[in-house]
């Protein structure tokens, strides 16, 4: 699966439609779960209502309809930045609708016949559709292999480094849409309906069709609408408050005290902001098929990954030599050098790698040579060049092909090498058996420093491998994890999260395989790979298109960063909201109480302007904003505390400068053009 493409903060074709959309976003229907804007949408239409009343009766309408006209582009602004957000994810699966159109597969007119086939798309595929998968080839979609015996890389979905068989026949016959063979060659049959696959239904969660809003967004909700409600209440009591002290609110001052005071600014970006969270998962090709899942991630205090292709490389590399009993080891790497000339796998990369760097053999493929390539059926691979053979594979194929059984120095490395969690290959010249190589996983290098990042987040990080004790006590050594579950089994999996929840922390766990889907579904993040089963695919709550375990670390970045950023918008507002009531207020009255102009501590010009400052700041701080919405505030792995420190400076401070300065600009503004001075 191709990586998501990059998608501009405003690109033009997304902004065109999000206008649009924001109109249609008007409907009050569809506005009603949005407290904070809905009643700014009904205020507004109260104070059109006026204007317009004012300018049939000819009575003075200037100043309601200007109030009016923010007001409504306020809720326009809001909507705006909602459909900015939802417009990005359908351009995120427009992306991916891309991606997997570009995946060809070969369909084959008669199963029986391989010769005749004709390249068609992969998501023109139906169900029973036969198709050939050659080596190199992508299988295009879920099938069952009903002809040939072939290496399949399938690495995300089982855990395990080495390919494995496949063939037609028994419980090895299915395949997974967006493997790798790697050798021979298959036929399969296709299982799933066009249209209907695991990866449509993900191209629908992306556009935002199944979008739920998470458990603390749905609080900060209520806490917007009881805000919202305590502050119309208020102003309400004002019309009373009026009549007894002789001073005459009208429709439009009142309307935009109540827009000014209810917490409008994190109301109106609230929506993108979880919308924008899911849409940085899709960044890393990543899919949430729960809100609730990426707010998750942010709050997680332990994180279960996989040994391999997490935190090892997943490929094996070659670590060793080990020559049988009265042969060189110069000899043994030679050998295995001349039998990994035609090998381009990172296997075979690895021992010319090796070989070169130990004793400086690179030796270049003589004219003449036949490659015999990797196959499921010998396992076994090598070259032939004049007259002689070098072959490397399993131990017991190889063992079988030479008639031969190891001395006790070359069955000791086998089993030392097998009991170290490394994976043996006998290697031998001229039907000779000559020794072994070891391959075993590597580390990753800098995911130490990865890991401690997390420690300082105060998240544990646990390694899971069926590897013996030893081996992963080595791995969980070297790779610095808090601590390590060997020899796991999925009941063992399944127990840890449920001791971990029991002590009330979060729990993230990665997975691919039917074994994982108890650990999957049990886990408050449970990210499954595309390219895993269908049984993981539906425990977990976020699937990784790419496949790559090691997002797992990006996931909880990005949960808490929509954390981080939600709260750093609400202080901004609720700081934004103080700095307007003193621009307001003193406005509204300082005719009955001319003391209040001391309050007027930014010396506006007149009672109107400084409301009509005040309600067009309210309008374009949420646009100034939605930029920040969408993007994030950066995370940075520190603690609680600092953080809250941290966000008060720089929001808290910011929200109550901000309309001081946005205020009296907008009233030198209004000024300079002499309008209600």
């Amino acid at each position: 699966m191709a990586k998501a493409e990059t998608i501009s903060l405003f690109d033009a074709g997304i902004i065109h439609r999000a206008a649009l959309d924001s109109l249609l976003k008007l409907n009050p229907a569809s506005l009603a779960r949005n407290p904070v804007i809905f009643v700014t949408e009904i205020v507004a239409a109260l104070v059109s209502v006026t204007a317009v009343e004012a300018i049939v009766t000819r009575h003075p309408f200037g100043f309601a309809l200007v109030i009016a006209i923010w007001l409504w582009l306020t809720v326009i602004f809001a909507t705006f930045a909602e459909a900015v957000a939802e417009g990005r994810g359908r351009a995120r699966a427009e992306s991916l609708k891309h991606a997997r159109s570009d995946t060809m597969a070969k369909l084959l007119f008669d199963s029986h016949d391989r010769a005749l086939y004709k390249p068609t798309h992969a998501p023109d595929l139906y169900r029973g559709d036969v198709v050939l998968v050659e080596a190199g080839d992508l299988i295009p979609s879920d099938g069952e292999v009903i002809e040939g015996v072939a290496s399949v890389n399938e690495s995300a979905v089982t855990g395990e480094s080495a390919p494995v068989v496949r063939e037609a026949g028994g419980d090895r016959s299915a395949v997974t849409g967006g493997t790798l063979v790697v050798s021979d060659w298959l036929v399969v049959r296709i299982t799933a309906d066009a249209g209907a696959t695991f990866l449509d239904r993900m191209i629908a969660l992306v556009e935002g069709a199944a979008r739920r809003k998470t458990p603390n967004e749905i609080a900060l909700n209520i806490l917007l609408a009881g805000l919202t409600l305590i502050f119309l209440i208020a102003v309400v009591t004002l019309v009373g408050f009026g009549s007894y002290s002789g001073t005459k609110f009208t429709i439009p001052v009142l309307a935009a005290l109540l827009v000014c005071l209810i917490p409008t600014t994190i109301g109106g970006l609230l929506s993108a902001i979880g919308i924008a969270g899911m849409d940085r998962l899709v960044r890393f090709n990543v899919v949430a098929t729960s809100g609730r899942a990426v707010e998750a991630a942010g709050d997680v205090d332990a994180l279960l990954l996989d040994k391999t292709g997490t935190i090892t490389f997943g490929n094996r590399m070659a670590s060793g030599f080990y020559p049988a009993a009265g042969v060189a080891e110069r000899e043994l790497a030679q050998a295995c050098a001349l039998a990994s000339l035609g090998d381009d796998t990172p296997e075979g990369r690895s021992i010319l790698s090796l070989a070169r760097e130990r004793y400086q053999i690179a030796p270049e493929t003589p004219d003449g040579t036949t490659v015999i390539p990797f196959s499921a059926n010998t396992r076994l691979s090598g070259v032939d060049f004049n007259g002689g053979t070098y072959r490397k594979g399993a131990v017991d194929s190889l063992l079988k092909a030479l008639n031969v059984t190891g001395d006790t120095g070359f069955n000791e490395a086998v089993a030392r090498i097998g009991r170290a969690g490394s994976t043996p290959l006998a290697v031998s010249a001229n039907g000779r058996l000559l020794g072994v190589i070891e391959l075993k996983d590597v580390v990753k290098p800098g995911i130490k420093e990865r890991f401690a990042a997390l420690r300082a987040m105060g998240i544990r990080t646990v390694m899971v491998t069926g590897d013996n004790r030893v081996t992963a006590a080595a791995i969980a050594a070297e790779a610095g994890v808090d601590d390590y579950i060997a020899q796991a089994t999925p009941q063992d999996k399944l127990d840890y999260i449920r001791k971990i929840q029991a002590q009330g922390r979060l729990v993230a766990m990665c997975g691919d395989g039917t074994n994982d889907a108890p650990a999957l579904a049990q886990a408050d993040v449970g990210v499954a790979m595309q390219t895993g089963t269908q049984a993981a695919r539906e425990a977990g709550n976020m699937v990784d298109l790419d496949s790559d375990p090691t997002k797992l670390i990006e996931i909880v970045e990005i949960g808490k960063q929509l954390l981080i950023t939600r709260g750093a918008l609400t202080t901004f507002s609720i700081a934004n909201d103080i700095s307007k009531y003193f621009a307001i207020l003193p406005a509204i009255f300082v005719g009955t109480y001319p003391q209040l102009g001391a309050l007027n501590i930014m010396q506006l010009r007149t009672p109107e302007s400084a409301i009509l400052s005040a309600v067009i700041f309210n309008a374009l701080i949420i646009v100034a904003l939605v930029p920040l919405a969408l993007r994030g505030v950066k995370f940075r792995a520190i603690g609680a505390a600092a953080l809250l420190k941290r966000n008060l400076l720089i929001y808290g401070l910011g929200g109550i400068a901000a309309p001081f300065i946005g205020i009296k600009i907008i009233d030198m503004l209004l000024g300079m053009f002499n309008i209600f001075s």
